[in-house]
């Protein structure tokens, strides 16, 4: 009932919307979009109809001047975007994955950056789709976000508080200070406390021949994940002429309570009552600090250093009550990974072009102590400690410069790595490994037109695809009678090669990648040898060629600012003599209406099609929607926003997985169906002048 009124609510607004547009008197639309704009009765029409522009590898969005900067804060920006999708706080985009993301050449750590930058602060974004050298070859993106210069002396705050009713009720509240004064030294300090309980229900059935028997293993879910988050961040920013430096440290706390109420059965016999509980408690630190230095030629030096200690214990217990034949099942696990890393970088003018030249080194140390205290289980599934130690060093050099209407860019990566593994003290010389890699990249770019609406770019780009540490340790963990899970520390190093093709012609933009990977990873199930019928789930490398093609369509028609994106996916992946290659088909219609009375209206539907990642199969999701409203008050320093994911209740995650002769299907629903409010009060807003950088982000991201 709730949702049926909201839909009415979003379909009256939009009436009201499209009134006021067709009742718009003609305006000027010769000014550039960063200039003064005209306000007609509330409704903002800007300069041009073309905000987004690609710039060889880059589409570069103007923010300042557009209805988008009144949206509230960067997140609500870039799910705006085109080729970016914004769910549950978290950015991707379409064929890339997550990106790294800079604020003013500062990197963010975790959302709540985002939600503390103002939209109407924001001047413009950038989204490379083809990085160069001077990141680590993994990366498959990167977003720039430009701010406007809004420095004030003295104190500045900002405060969001918001609020999510769903099947639970989760919410959070953020406060943000900074402290300017004689015009170089900037303080800065923000605290959140932060309750999350996500929902999940679902059921999972997997088939077989066992011992010459056809086989059904399965298993219900009933899922709570509440947890209470407290961060803490502190630094600063000094500048003394062209040389400028600056800290800053976090700390961040974590206490969560898992409960998972079920059943699990074998074949039709009768099920059997499930409860698995797991508590986890973690501290996590971070400290950057970078120093930044120009020179009067033009040359310009800059250094970040990185730390990060990460602390995790959890303790599970799977306890079958109404059964005497299965005992609790408990395990205990403690985590603890370290990050040390610096990246210098040098970049110069050359006639024409620039160079930049550097290095990223990095040491990575993750230990994991996994303790069985059930003595039947602990014969198929040991007490383990495995260490990972990893050595990374790097040296990279790019190149670009224009020529006419011509850009090229070049650029050559350098690592070497050495990796060294270690179970119950020993090392292990058959996964220990040192590697050396060269990973070249070379774009190539032509403008049509001297403003970007008609440009074409063509690049390549070779890279090596390192598996996240928690995928390599060789402990394995219970997670039913006859299922359990591990990693696999005989995980390879993948090696991929990708060409890209971008164009852009008016208001259409087109993205064609084609990928070659030799020894990526994904997830196989697979009877494990045991006494008793066991399933395991687990990583496997193998070789997959893929592919994505999107058109995105965008303009500025008055008040209305919609976004059109297609997009295809096919892969061609074969292991074990099964097939995985039905591609995905995509959609995504995002609309920004600026209506009378200074009101913001944002109407997201997307879908895809059934189609692999990979190895597993996912469901279709023919159509969904999310949908907000905000207006902002007293000088546009209070802004109240309500908005509604999943409005229509069509988002299903399910994926079927077939291998080694185990079809697996796989079915939840998550409490992704909700309302939300945000307030959020600004009292002087400026920009951060932070201009260090995150060295070694993927191994952040790979912890």
């Amino acid at each position: 009932m709730l949702m049926s009124k909201v839909i009415l609510l979003f379909i009256f607004i939009l009436s009201v919307a499209f009134t006021a547009h067709s009742q718009q008197p003609s305006v000027n639309l010769s000014q550039p979009s960063d200039s003064l704009v005209r306000e007609l009765g509330e409704v903002v029409v800007t300069a041009r109809n073309q905000s987004t522009r690609l710039v060889g590898n880059s589409l570069v969005s103007t923010i300042a001047g557009t209805p988008l900067a009144n949206l509230g804060n960067a997140l609500d920006v870039l799910s705006q975007l085109p080729m970016i999708k914004v769910a549950d706080d978290e950015v991707s985009v379409h064929g890339k994955g997550s990106p790294l993301i800079y604020i003013d050449n500062r990197p963010v750590s975790d959302s709540f950056d985002l939600r503390t930058l103002r939209s109407r602060n924001i001047r413009n974004v950038e989204l490379i789709l083809a990085p160069g050298a001077e990141y680590d070859a993994t990366v498959g993106a990167v977003l720039k976000i430009t701010t406007r210069r809004t420095f004030i002396e003295g104190l500045s705050l900002d405060d969001e508080l918001h609020g999510k009713a769903a099947r639970s009720l989760t919410g959070y509240e953020m406060l943000n200070l900074r402290y300017f004064f004689r015009g170089a030294t900037e303080l800065f300090a923000t605290g959140i406390a932060a309750h999350n309980n996500s929902v999940m229900r679902g059921a999972t059935v997997n088939s077989l021949d066992y011992e010459g028997q056809p086989t059904v293993v399965g298993s219900s879910q009933s899922v709570r994940r509440p947890s209470n988050n407290l961060s803490a961040k502190f630094g600063f920013n000094q500048t003394f002429g062209s040389l400028s430096f600056g800290a800053w440290y976090r700390v961040l706390r974590e206490d969560g309570h898992f409960s998972n109420h079920g059943s699990e059965w074998l074949d039709d016999n009768p099920l059997i009552e499930r409860n698995i509980t797991q508590r986890i408690s973690a501290t996590n630190h971070y400290a950057q600090l970078y120093l930044d230095k120009t020179f009067a030629a033009g040359g310009r030096i800059h250094f970040d250093g990185s730390l990060i200690d990460r602390n995790t214990h959890s303790s599970t217990t799977t306890a079958y009550a109404l059964s005497d034949r299965y005992p609790d099942v408990t395990s205990t696990q403690h985590r603890v990974s370290r990050l040390y890393a610096g990246k210098l970088t040098y970049s110069r003018p050359l006639p024409k072009g620039s160079l930049v030249i550097g290095t990223e080194d990095s040491y990575t140390a993750t230990r994991l102590d996994y303790r069985m205290l059930n003595d039947k289980v602990g014969s198929y599934i040991p007490s383990s400690l495995s260490q990972v130690a990893q050595t990374s060093l790097a040296g990279f050099a790019s190149y670009s410069a224009t020529f006419g209407k011509l850009g090229l860019t070049a650029g050559m990566r350098y690592e070497h790595k050495n990796f060294i593994y270690r179970l119950d003290g020993k090392r292990d010389d058959r996964l220990s490994r040192r590697d050396n890699f060269i990973t070249p990249d070379i774009s190539l770019s032509y403008g049509f037109s001297d403003d970007g609406s008609k440009s074409l770019s063509l690049s390549y780009k070779s890279f090596t695809e390192l598996p996240p540490y928690s995928s390599l340790p060789d402990g394995l963990s219970y997670t039913g009678i006859h299922e359990i899970e591990g990693g696999n520390p005989a995980l390879r190093d993948g090696r991929c090669h990708q060409v890209q093709l971008l164009g852009m012609m008016g208001d259409f933009i087109m993205q064609a990648t084609f990928r070659r990977s030799f020894d990526t990873y994904g997830f196989i199930k697979r009877v494990y040898p045991a006494d008793n019928l066991q399933l395991i789930f687990q990583p496997v490398n193998f070789n997959v060629s893929a592919a994505w093609l999107y058109f995105v369509w965008q303009k500025r028609i008055g008040c209305w600012q919609p976004a059109v994106t297609l997009g295809l996916n096919p892969q061609w992946l074969e292991v074990s003599g099964e097939r995985y290659d039905k591609p995905i088909c995509s959609w995504y219609f995002d609309n920004t209406l600026s209506l009378p009375f200074g009101i913001l209206l944002t109407a997201n539907l997307y879908g895809q099609s059934s189609g692999y990642i990979h190895t597993q199969l996912s469901e279709s999701k023919p159509f969904m929607m999310d949908a907000g409203i905000q207006k902002s008050f007293l000088g546009k320093s209070l802004t109240v926003k309500v908005s509604a994911s999943n409005i229509f209740n069509s988002h299903r995650d399910g994926w079927r997985l077939r291998s080694y002769g185990v079809d697996m299907v796989k079915r939840q629903t998550y409490d992704n169906r909700y309302i939300a409010l945000t307030l959020s009060y600004s009292f002087q807003p400026r920009k951060s002048s932070y201009k260090g950088s995150d060295a070694a982000l993927s191994e952040m991201k790979r912890l």
